[in-house]
């Protein structure tokens, strides 16, 4: 059987195919952890011969959300997180993305990337410095202020979404525990919800304009769901400590992946137009 013709790919191969769907299924799990699987899942994804880019994204997006709404669902009935803070916020981050969606049709995100790397570093330091920070719950706001910082987050997150998107869940996760005061399991549990949230605003806008690959993105999807069930079930069998470490190699990662992103799209023009 010709798989890529099948999926609407005529290059794409069964060694391509179970190579993405492997990188679907170790996407969930991160993902269902700490957040940050499209580093892995979209760039596996672009890897295909003749995908388009805007397909890979659409495609990306909805296989991711059916794994985190496998999350989310865990994550509720296992670690009970306050959805009266988590609704609120996914719905504003939803909002959010799609003002982040309609500023990258007029500002390339290449501009805004710099900034990312620099903020993510910040962010590592902090982490490994405070070994003690999301080890327990601790909140910082209380009442009204609590849910305006909290809707304020999602939008700034949710429009980082709707923009560039890597490592969304990991800036959720982050803004949760340093700036609400959450644990790490918390954090994780509340982050599902509303990067699911950023994924169907994505969706809302992709679909449309007729870019997803629903085959391909059903099979990613079901990979993704597996993934996503594993992770969220270690991570709330394992607590705070184990999401904090996963979290830091994640954030690693990202600032890897967003610094060659910086070289060769910011600085290697710049060197091209000094020689």
């Amino acid at each position: 059987m010709d798989i890529g013709a099948l999926l609407g790919l005529e290059q794409l191969t069964w060694g391509m195919l179970i190579f993405v769907v492997l990188a679907a299924f170790g996407a969930g799990w991160i993902d269902a952890v700490v957040g940050g699987g499209g580093l892995l899942q979209l760039p596996a994804l672009l890897l295909i011969p003749g995908i388009a880019p805007v397909q890979a994204l659409a495609t990306n997006k909805l296989a991711s959300v059916f794994g985190t709404a496998t999350s989310s669902v865990t994550y509720y009935r296992r670690a009970k997180p306050d959805i009266r803070t988590a609704l609120p916020m996914a719905g504003i981050a939803l909002v959010g993305s799609f003002g982040g969606a309609a500023v990258a049709t007029v500002l390339p995100p290449a501009a805004f990337k710099p900034i990312i790397v620099v903020a993510l570093l910040a962010v590592a330091i902090f982490t490994v410095f405070k070994p003690e920070m999301g080890a327990a719950t601790k909140l910082r706001f209380a009442g009204h202020k609590h849910h305006i910082m909290a809707g304020a987050a999602g939008l700034v997150i949710g429009f980082y979404d709707g923009m560039i998107g890597p490592g969304t869940g990991t800036f959720l996760v982050i803004t949760l525990v340093a700036l609400m005061g959450y644990d790490f399991l918390q954090a994780s549990a509340k982050a599902k919800i509303v990067n699911l949230a950023t994924n169907i605003g994505a969706l809302l806008l992709f679909i449309p304009h007729g870019s997803v690959l629903w085959l391909l993105g059903g099979i990613l999807a079901v990979a993704n769901v597996a993934g996503s069930y594993l992770g969220s079930r270690m991570a709330v069998a394992r607590g705070a400590k184990f999401i904090r470490v996963v979290f830091l190699v994640v954030v690693v990662a990202l600032i890897g992946k967003l610094g060659v992103d910086v070289w060769n799209e910011n600085i290697v023009p710049g060197l091209a137009l000094l020689g």
